[in-house]
């Protein structure tokens, strides 16, 4: 198995990384938002809460 990061032999520590470097670029690029699962948009009335003329 390769690395996904640099295409390197993975090293059982890390697995499926080469190294905790590697594991660490793929951490960051998920925190960053550089991988996103792909999925319908999120319905706005979900990030708002209901007010009384709502209930």
């Amino acid at each position: 198995m390769k690395c996904p990061i640099c295409r390197q032999p993975a090293d059982p520590d890390f697995k499926p990384f080469c190294s905790k470097r590697c594991a660490d670029v793929d951490l960051g690029k998920w925190v960053s938002g550089s991988y996103a699962i792909p999925g319908e948009p999120a319905d706005v009335a979900e990030d708002n809460p209901p007010t009384e003329e709502d209930q």
